[in-house]
């Protein structure tokens, strides 16, 4: 049995089960998502987490009841008649082309294309989580539906292994953890448009030196473009044809500007400063660029889901017979990227969407250019059909954390449209113009996601390279205190993050204190220390060890280095 349409099934007896409970509801749609289904209703009733409990409790009733998924081919004039009370599925009936088909569950009716289960009884693990809103066809120019969100396994231990998943992914939640430890905050002046604070400041700074050691090693040349840009360049793009709702717009001296939602156009027009010639190939350039997309304010989350946010292109220009070649040490650099961190990554291979430019042919020789990458690779992928950029199609690539959630980050994206539209050129060995290929690829994608995921991988406790503060000495009395801050000095010539605690408070209290800023390393400052140079040291998973100064200071310098 496909999960999917277990999923699928459960999305009918939910339905089936607010109807039984709330007569005066109109349907809308319920599909099966990742990890689970949801169906959106249209309801005066206000659902609430006590409403949940019932309604689940009813969906177990029509379970037992072992009603069987019977499907019927129906005319569109006995459909409508059928469905004469519900708009939602009418306005369906009205767009669809081909015999509408339905669904009976015991009393219950929908129109769908299936396929469903053969019976209740094959649904046994589920769960409902949550109630949210959410626009009829995702327009927010439509009516504001309720959406209830449930998940379901083939069997109680998947669900109970994912509910236990969930409970992690509450405790790890990066908006928690983010104001607990001073990183970042979100404010209504701005929404989508995160701050970062002084402590968010220094993971930032580390993620961004590390990007660009990385990329200096694989020769990438570093450049910057401006945020806001002429509307003759976005019509030149596509952009303006394909994702105008997406953009912010400005006047400048009487003429329209857009304020970027990508970085390649501004990249583009650096390579065009120039002849560019295939002994130049392949040219590497990189731009940590802040770009805004306009996202309707029911989606924005914390992180995850922003207007404002900085994305970490690469623009590759090269000849034909070099794409492989380029795709594989793109692959290369994000497997040792995802690695530093501890993650692994699956791919998926997007190809054309139904908005997309150019001739299909070319779409197919560029879907069969990173196929055969992924293949010289030996990595298994899995086709997404349709989801490719309006450019281009692209590789996906998916980390999974620490719990076990997967996140789609890195892409590569391959694009043989912008260097038509922008007339790009080089001198080939045969001294004639040549048009070249042109690959866009991020590897953290969106930093501030990027940061957001990190956050909730390491539950907060960083790696010390990435760690705000690195290491705390804690004074015993204030005769210590001198020596404390002396020794601070010391740690922060060598370039390690350290601070002094100093407060009158008692040392289990400020032991405490630290842990909970998730400081690696904190030491105690006494008598013994003062005497001695030897350290009291004490880790944030409280294990203790008494260590020379010079050996600790080297061992710390040497886990920032690696980076470990």
């Amino acid at each position: 049995m496909e999960i999917t349409t277990l999923r699928h099934s459960l999305a009918h007896v939910l339905a089936a089960a607010v109807q039984n409970l709330f007569p005066e509801v109109k349907l809308g749609i319920g599909p099966a998502v990742e990890n689970g289904f949801y169906y959106d209703f249209d309801s005066e009733h206000k659902f609430t987490p006590e409403d949940l409990i019932k309604i689940e409790k009813e969906m177990k009733n029509i379970i037992d009841k072992d009603f069987p998924f019977v499907r019927k081919e129906i005319s569109k004039t006995e459909a409508k008649k059928l469905f004469s009370k519900e708009k939602y599925k009418l306005e369906l009936l009205d767009g669809l082309d081909s015999t509408p088909t339905i669904y009976t569950t015991g009393p219950f009716v929908d129109l769908c294309a299936g396929p469903h289960v053969k019976s209740t009884r094959e649904l046994k693990a589920f769960k409902l989580l949550r109630i949210s809103g959410a626009y009829w066809k995702g327009d927010s120019a439509n009516a504001q539906l309720q959406r209830i969100y449930g998940t379901a396994f083939t069997d109680k231990k998947e669900l109970r292994i994912y509910l236990d998943m969930l409970v992690q992914a509450k405790k790890r939640d990066h908006r928690k953890l983010g104001k607990e430890l001073d990183l970042y905050s979100f404010h209504e002046e701005a929404p989508g448009m995160p701050f970062i604070h002084p402590n968010g400041m220094v993971i930032w700074g580390e993620l961004m030196k590390y990007w660009e050691e990385i990329h200096s090693q694989a020769d990438y040349k570093l450049t910057k473009t401006p945020i806001i840009l002429n509307q003759k360049l976005w019509l030149q793009s596509g952009h303006w044809d394909h994702y105008q709702e997406n953009m912010y717009f400005t006047k400048i001296d009487k003429e329209d500007y857009a304020v970027k939602p990508m970085n390649c156009p501004g990249g583009i027009l650096i390579y065009k400063t120039k002849t560019r010639s295939y002994r130049d190939f392949p040219l590497r350039m990189g731009e940590v660029g802040l770009v805004h997309r306009h996202e309707l304010s029911g989606v924005l989350s914390g992180l995850f889901r922003v207007r404002s946010f900085h994305q970490d292109d690469a623009h590759i220009y090269c000849t034909e017979d070099q794409i492989e070649s380029e795709v594989v040490n793109m692959i290369d650099l994000f497997g040792e990227v995802y690695s530093k961190f501890g993650l692994e990554f699956t791919v998926e291979l997007s190809t054309k969407p139904e908005k997309a430019m150019g001739d299909p042919k070319v779409w197919e020789k560029a879907e069969n250019s990173l196929a055969e990458a992924m293949k010289t690779k030996g990595i298994r992928y899995k086709i997404n059909p349709g989801d490719g950029a309006f450019y281009g199609p692209k590789l996906d690539f998916h980390i999974r954390d620490a719990i076990g959630r997967t996140w789609q980050c890195g892409t590569i994206q391959l694009d043989f449209q912008m260097p038509d539209k922008f007339d790009l050129h080089y001198e080939g060995s045969d001294g004639e113009r040549h048009r070249p290929v042109m690959l866009h690829r991020v590897v953290y994608g969106s930093v501030e996601r990027f940061f957001g995921i990190l956050v909730e991988h390491y539950a907060g406790k960083f790696p010390l390279w990435l760690s705000p503060t690195q290491v705390v000495l804690i004074t015993v009395a204030d005769k210590h205190n001198d020596y404390a801050i002396k020794l601070q000095e010391e740690m922060k010539a060598k370039g390690i993050r350290a601070e002094v605690d100093i407060r009158m408070e008692s040392i289990p209290k400020k032991v405490r204190d630290n842990q909970s800023k998730k400081i690696p390393y904190m030491i105690t400052i006494g008598d013994k220390e003062m005497e001695s140079d030897v350290l009291a040291v004490r880790t944030r998973d409280n294990k203790i060890s008494d260590v020379e100064k010079k050996e600790f200071i080297s061992n710390v310098l040497k886990e920032i280095k690696d980076r470990s």
